[in-house]
């Protein structure tokens, strides 16, 4: 349990999340995967790295369940490690110093959301969904990365619906590279990461250089923006009432 490691083949790291059942990660998971995001990209025989996960989804976000056990000052303390370790994880891909391809299958979600949408490519397993059910957790946030899947009005119902769309439908968008069966999604994502691989170590990473540098949105200052609305949530209340509600739902 936990983030790993591992080296596939030339060229290539994969970085492997695994928190079960459902890969909500906890305050310091955030961290360890940004950590092993970053040393990955640091390595000079590294060219692209590939961001896969284990089990029956990609990520369902923070632990709500971390925060929950948390009372008074603590609360706050567990929601502002999850925003922070977020916010670095989410960076992570989009700073990494060589391409990241995200391997999704099944459920991503909330903070999955984040870290897909700051990959550079995506390879989505015929069962993946994706979606930002924030509101129906009394949180906020990730918006950022959503309006790098979807439309900017499609990305505004989802987000206020909280409803999911389906690999097919990113695919159709062009956010989604290729949709495969779940059983070829690591394959399928390695060979991709296997065509980037073979490119001159030194020029992929002033490509990746150039191609963050040329973006229209800061995605770091844009999430920490929205950041400011979760916490203004959770201050007035309203945040721990729809939480309350969503682990007696879950419970029911």
């Amino acid at each position: 349990m936990g983030v790993s490691t591992s080296s596939p083949d030339k060229g290539i790291a994969l970085v492997t999340v695994d928190f079960p059942p459902v890969n909500a990660l906890p305050v310091q998971g955030w961290y360890d995967l940004a950590d092993a995001v970053r040393t990955a990209g640091r390595d000079p025989e590294i060219r692209c790295v590939v961001l896969a996960a284990a089990g029956r989804g990609f990520n369902a976000g923070v632990d709500i369940k971390e925060m929950q056990r948390e009372h008074g000052s603590g609360r706050h303390s567990a929601l502002i490690g999850a925003n922070h370790g977020c916010a670095e994880a989410f960076a992570a891909v989009y700073e990494c110093e060589v391409p990241v391809v995200a391997a999704v299958q099944g459920f991503c979600l909330g903070g999955g959301i984040g870290l897909v949408g700051n990959a550079d490519a995506i390879v989505a397993a015929d069962d993946a969904t994706f979606g930002l059910p924030e509101l129906d957790r009394g949180a906020l946030g990730a918006a950022t990365h959503l309006a790098r899947l979807v439309p900017q009005h499609l990305m505004r119902a989802l987000y206020y619906t909280s409803r999911t769309a389906t690999a097919a439908e990113l695919h159709a968008h062009g956010s989604v590279w290729k949709v495969v069966p779940r059983e070829e999604l690591l394959d399928a994502a390695l060979e991709l990461a296997g065509e980037i691989a073979r490119k001159d170590g030194y020029l992929i990473r002033l490509a990746k250089a150039a191609i963050n540098g040329i973006d229209p949105v800061d995605v770091r200052r844009s999430y920490r923006f929205e950041q400011g609305f979760t916490f203004e949530a959770n201050l007035s209340g309203v945040a721990d009432r729809v939480r309350d509600t969503f682990g007696k739902e879950r419970q029911a």
